[in-house]
């Protein structure tokens, strides 16, 4: 039974041997998943990050491909010098002792992506996938005024919803910042509610802003804003200043000058959900399972949406 003094993402998570806390969206999603990586690491939890890599992987040498559509990325990878999160990534871990691999899935469709899952969870022993998401828009189930950027995210989903793994969970971390892609929280907050109701939502929590692991996570954002100042990721650097307590227009980086933010504590938040019940509440999931290349998945979701009467209206969180 859940218990007021353990969040349900602890309990589901206890009795795990390996977890792989991977990102669902591509980018520095897998950086969203960091706090709970180092603090699962800290309780002896055998932990190993993935991403869903938009970076370019031509570059890496052969031997780092695992098999078609999964490579180790590692400090020294070859790869391009103004984007590439997963070897910033494997470098910021070096820095710090930890195993300084980042597994690449490449961008495709569900099911060679899935392929690729299956490869690497037979090969680590992995007994729990968390996909985390810097944002809110993997919560999204279709219907709403806006979806954000749902192509990689549910790409994911659909991918790891079919793998038979005992614990499947999605983290998302930085509510509010999707709006700047269209997203409306309030049927953020709608959609969850339809996950309680179901049992699937499981609570958020905050990342405690003395831990070692805000700190870590805080220096690990600052590291890649640093290495990579171009291409810095906004999501992670909003989330790393509301875990420092900063609230309103606050800016980091030069790439958000001119536009106004709303750094607040709930950026700082996880909200956790059941990936099985999350991906039975995205209505057009089965219309990706085929799917092999991107434009695939794109097309599918532009499909379901052309075909919708009409969308949830936007509205303002009335507070």
């Amino acid at each position: 039974m859940p218990a007021v003094f353990e969040p349900p993402l602890s309990q589901r998570l206890r009795d795990a041997r390996h977890v792989l806390i991977a990102g669902a969206g591509g980018g520095f999603d897998v950086y969203a998943g960091l706090p709970l990586a180092l603090a699962l690491r800290n309780a002896g939890t055998r932990v190993t990050l993935a991403s869903y890599a938009v970076s370019e992987l031509g570059a890496l040498s052969l031997s780092s491909w695992v098999r078609t559509g999964l490579a180790a990325v590692r400090p020294d990878s070859a790869g391009n010098d103004r984007y590439f999160p997963e070897r910033t990534l494997a470098r910021w871990l070096a820095a710090q002792g930890h195993e300084p691999v980042v597994y690449a899935f490449e961008r495709t469709g569900v099911r060679p992506l899935r392929s690729a899952y299956r490869k690497l969870i037979e090969l680590l022993g992995i007994d729990a996938i968390v996909l985390a998401d810097g944002g809110t828009d993997i919560l999204m189930r279709g219907d709403e005024a806006g979806l954000g950027t749902p192509e990689e995210d549910m790409t994911s989903l659909a991918a790891v919803a079919g793998l038979p793994v005992p614990r499947k969970l999605v983290v998302s971390l930085g509510f509010g910042i999707d709006s700047h892609h269209g997203v409306c929280h309030a049927h953020v907050l709608e959609n969850l509610a339809a996950l309680q109701r179901e049992g699937a939502f499981l609570g958020a929590f905050s990342i405690p802003p003395g831990s070692a692991e805000a700190a870590a996570y805080c220096d690990a954002v600052a590291h890649a804003a640093a290495a990579t100042p171009l291409s810095a990721s906004i999501v992670n650097t909003q989330v790393a200043s509301a875990v420092r307590g900063d609230f309103g227009d606050v800016h980091t980086l030069a790439r958000t000058e001119g536009t106004e933010l709303f750094v607040n504590p709930l950026m700082a938040m996880y909200f956790t959900v059941d990936l099985d019940g999350l991906a039975r509440h995205v209505h057009y999931l089965p219309s990706l399972e085929h799917t092999r290349t991107r434009a695939e998945v794109a097309l599918a979701i532009e499909e379901y949406r052309d075909g919708l009467d009409r969308t949830r209206a936007r509205r303002p969180i009335p507070h």
